[in-house]
């Protein structure tokens, strides 16, 4: 029996919320608290003026209040204003620096939010997409989507080459701690596929969690990509036609395979059992499909079949274990067979 390596602790998660506000307007309230610093202490240097001495012409004008107050709320100062009574450089010493301070991490946080923050986000995507090729883009990470994932990652899919495309942050919070890339937008969208770099994909799934909007992920995913494998959940039967024609390359209906491992179980646990155990990466048999090898060509599906041989894909057809055509494989063939879960590493997508 494995034995299970111990669980690391992690770290308490955060709530995040996208802000309401625009970037503008966020820019707009930390001009406008820096302002108001600036006229609460031009004001007390205005009535305090006689506590300080001007060395160049000995008068404090209002020009020179806001010019000290400048100064010395973003440098040192220069000396040439001084403050002289006690109560003046307590001011200074208590409000002026504190404000000096304020304002540094004030521009420093704005500057790394709006500037250094995009700039940073912008060449890590550019990295990555030119490190996307042969991946998995999924769209859409809720129920069915996360245990997707989860599958694949079973099964043995790197999670650096999963793309996770949702509208929820929470979701891709959840995605991104598998290791997964993630990309909070619209799916719907074409600029969305290019970002993700649909063209290079190995494969694509779709479960928007409403089947209209899946159905138009499907559509513009298909506009762009007229031979990239699509598989796409539905929940409503009626839909499977509508999925089929937007271009779905398999069409999956949650509620219907839960049926048909219920009518399974009628007649036995058993078959319930053995079906839930193909699907699974962790079961003791699982599903595998392969394109045949140049040397099986000729074969029989019985002969090449690593497992247990069970169907053949050929030019959009099936052709059974039992039927004629299965005792002569040709070129570009993709045969399903049955094999040891734990006998051999897992199958890669694509």
């Amino acid at each position: 029996m494995e034995r299970r390596k111990p669980r690391l602790a992690q770290a308490p998660a955060l709530l995040r919320q996208k802000s309401p506000l625009s970037v503008g307007a966020q820019l707009s309230i930390r001009a406008g608290l820096l302002l108001l610093l600036l006229a609460f202490i031009i004001a007390v240097h205005w009535f305090e003026r006689d506590a300080f001495v001007d060395q160049v012409d000995g008068e404090m004008s209002f020009a020179d209040v806001i010019y000290f107050t400048m100064i010395s709320a973003t440098t040192t100062g220069y000396g040439d204003i001084v403050p002289v009574t006690e109560r003046a450089r307590l001011f200074d010493a208590l409000m002026v620096t504190p404000a000096r301070i304020f304002f540094i991490l004030i521009l420093a946080g704005t500057a790394y939010s709006f500037v250094i923050k995009r700039s940073w986000d912008k060449w890590i995507m550019r990295r990555l997409q030119k490190t996307l090729e042969k991946h998995i883009v999924v769209a859409g990470y809720g129920t069915s989507g996360s245990e997707a994932v989860s599958e694949l990652i079973a099964r043995g899919e790197d999670p650096r080459k999963i793309v996770v495309i949702d509208q929820n942050p929470e979701a891709l919070a959840k995605a991104e701690q598998l290791g997964c890339i993630v990309l909070q937008a619209d799916a719907t969208r074409d600029a969305t596929m290019e970002q993700v770099r649909l063209r290079q994909a190995a494969t694509m799934i779709i479960s928007a969690g409403r089947d209209d909007t899946s159905i138009l992920i499907c559509l513009t995913a298909r506009h762009l990509c007229p031979n990239l494998p699509i598989s796409l959940a539905v929940r409503a039967e009626d839909n499977e036609f509508p999925a089929r024609a937007a271009g779905a390359t398999t069409v999956i209906n949650p509620t219907s395979f839960a049926g048909l491992l219920l009518a399974g179980s009628a007649h036995g646990a058993g078959i319930s059992d053995y079906l839930a155990d193909l699907a699974s990466a962790t079961g003791r048999v699982r599903l595998h499909e392969r394109t045949i090898e140049k040397f099986e060509v000729g074969k029989s599906l019985s002969e090449v079949a690593i497992g247990l041989g069970v169907r053949i894909l050929r030019g959009g057809r099936t052709i059974g274990f039992w039927e004629e055509e299965a005792k002569k494989l040709e070129e570009g063939d993709r045969i399903i067979e049955i094999i040891p879960g734990f006998a051999f590493p897992p199958c890669k997508v694509g």
